[in-house]
């Protein structure tokens, strides 16, 4: 028979957890009544197409407190109308447990079809987005590149406002494979919203790019970062640009068939300098000239370079 914990588990594991906000919130009041954890709470979330990441989450959960009606019950309640069978007689939990390992979670391979049809609605950088990006110091990338301008996206904390969103396509196969949405302000500052950057929960990162630029454009050489605004930053000097998202990616970016020349941005820490140098390595091994940039202050990347010196 399985424990109170173990169906509590059970039962929010069955639910939504891409739900619209007011029920997700609910669903997480009476996962904590039921005494699940926060890494219960976060496993589940991570789960959603809107996850806000751990940051996001673990805030959230410490934010519940009891309130009439939510409470145990509620998560069995609404696991049973949503089809999960519950075959023991229901207890209250107990507080003293042994955390159960977690199911692995399945990530999308490629963009969620909802999503493709949100990225596909929406038009190229504009108004706030380009102000935005000139304020940091910022190329403003071509219309047929992969970065895109929503006036008014809902971010998963509740707050709306205008955010560029980026395509993340697979290096190799240009598959789209997830989205990265930024909030900001037109004085070049990120919306007062936690986390800012989102990429979309449950969609594979790994492997994935930003064509700032389209395809067509390389013709002969191509800048890289790690970030979009690092990337663009880069791209005032030197065009096309492409980010990377993170200093993994940028470790493992394959040899392009008809680059000749690639400049890297180093992000100036530990883990940035390690993907640059591997990046280059590879490259230079196949004959192509390689040159890497970085920023003069530690902790900087070139973004951040240039906003200091305007």
């Amino acid at each position: 028979m399985l424990s109170d914990i173990e169906r509590a588990r059970s039962a929010l594991f069955h639910l939504d957890a891409g739900c619209d906000r007011a029920e997700w919130i609910r669903i997480g009041m009476a996962a904590k009544a039921a005494d699940l954890d926060v890494v219960d709470w976060i496993d589940w979330c991570a789960a959603g197409a809107n996850y806000g990441g751990e940051r996001e989450a673990r805030a959230v959960w410490r934010s519940f407190a009891s309130s009439g009606g939510i409470g145990a019950a509620t998560l069995f309640r609404t696991a049973l109308d949503a089809g999960w069978s519950n075959s023991s007689p229901m207890h209250h939990p107990t507080p003293a447990r042994t955390r159960q390992p977690q199911p692995e979670r399945e990530i999308r391979e490629v963009l969620d079809p909802r999503w493709m049809r949100y990225w596909e609605s929406i038009g190229p950088v504009r108004d706030v987005g380009s102000a935005y990006l000139q304020a940091r110091q910022c190329a403003v990338p071509p219309a047929d590149g992969d970065l895109r301008f929503d006036p008014a996206a809902r971010h998963p904390a509740g707050y709306v406002g205008p955010c560029l969103v980026a395509l993340v396509t697979d290096v190799a196969s240009r598959e789209p494979i997830s989205l990265h949405r930024t909030w900001i302000n037109a004085d070049g500052t990120k919306a007062d919203v936690e986390p800012p950057r989102l990429l979309l929960g449950g969609h594979r990162k790994a492997g994935g790019v930003i064509r700032l630029w389209p395809d067509e454009a390389l013709t002969q050489g191509l800048a890289i970062a790690e970030g979009i605004e690092t990337a663009l930053s880069l791209a005032r000097v030197f065009q096309p640009a492409w980010a990377l998202i993170d200093a993994g990616n940028l470790t493992k970016f394959p040899v392009l068939a008809g680059v000749e020349s690639l400049l890297i941005a180093e992000d100036h820490d530990e883990a940035g300098a390690r993907a640059a140098k591997a990046c280059a390595i590879a490259w230079a091994s196949e004959d192509r000239e390689v040159r890497i940039a970085k920023a003069p202050v530690a902790g900087d990347d070139a973004n951040d370079y240039l906003r200091r010196a305007a």
